[in-house]
């Protein structure tokens, strides 16, 4: 698969199965709940919006990364919570209808927060020679292609109720096979930058998944949000939609590099997320 066909084609039709599938599993109710749960959700955006940006930059400045890679982890850290979200937080016994609602939410919110964050964090950290920033007709291509597919999703749920429900847990499997095909591509693509940089990408990386799920856990508590919905929380804005990420690097702003720290990271989370899962419910036994 060449590249252009992988960027033309195969990304933006991966993207576009797994907001359907995120829409299969939404309601217009999942929107309302904001007014149910007002607290979790503004402590939730807080974190996922501001706080984790801000922590983002700082470790790419620490750790010194190269500017694309920096700039690929920015891209992460505005990119919003995946729908894989959704399963973690039911495994790990969170309140699934509010992880369902920030997804919702935060997939709206980051149509005008992602390319904001990309922006800054090109004229921040590349030369001005060395990028162009993200247009207007880049930023309503990424509109379309994340609410387009979550619209048509949201309008088989609503129409076509039992149908959506047999196919969901079939579209959720090829979303997770398909990430997977793009992370291996970018790898094998990428493996001379992946094999120069791990070693300084490889720890900002997990310690950027790490402060994602635990601040996004132990902040609600202290703000004396409930365990569950702050598990919720936790899964959210520990699980990025890293495909998106992805799509913006290689199809939008046409820089393979930065997209090995989304890459890196949706592997990272797969575990962590688990592994704090288990520890969270083996803790409070």
């Amino acid at each position: 698969m060449n590249e252009s066909l992988f960027t033309l084609l195969f990304l933006p039709i991966s993207l576009g199965i797994i907001m359907f599938g995120l829409g299969l599993s939404l309601t217009f109710d999942d929107f309302k709940r904001v007014v149910k749960y007002p607290k979790a959700v503004v402590v939730a955006l807080i974190c996922q919006m501001f706080l984790l940006p801000v922590i983002c930059f700082f470790l790419a400045k620490v750790f010194k990364l190269e500017p694309a890679l920096a700039v690929g982890m920015m891209l992460l850290a505005a990119s919003p919570g995946g729908a894989t979200s959704n399963l973690y937080s039911y495994l790990a016994k969170g309140d699934v209808a509010l992880n369902i609602s920030l997804t919702a939410i935060n997939s709206v919110l980051s149509i005008f927060i992602l390319p904001l964050i990309v922006n800054l964090s090109l004229d921040h950290f590349m030369d001005s020679s060395q990028y162009v920033p993200l247009q207007f007709k880049k930023v309503i291509e990424v509109f379309a292609i994340m609410l387009l597919p979550v619209s048509i999703g949201m309008l088989v749920n609503k129409l076509l109720p039992g149908f959506a429900v047999k196919i969901h847990k079939l579209v959720k499997f090829v979303s997770v096979l398909v990430l997977l095909i793009i992370i291996v591509a970018i790898l094998i693509k990428e493996n001379e930058v992946l094999s120069s940089n791990f070693k300084n990408l490889g720890l900002p990386l997990l310690l950027f998944n790490l402060f994602s799920i635990l601040l996004g856990y132990f902040i609600p508590r202290l703000m004396s949000i409930e365990k569950k919905q702050s598990i919720s929380i936790s899964m959210e804005i520990g699980i990025h939609n890293g495909t998106l990420a992805i799509y913006v690097a290689l199809s939008v702003l046409h820089n393979s590099a930065m997209s090995i720290p989304p890459a890196i990271y949706s592997i990272l989370m797969f575990f962590t997320a688990a592994l704090f899962g288990y520890w969270i419910n083996r803790k409070n036994k």
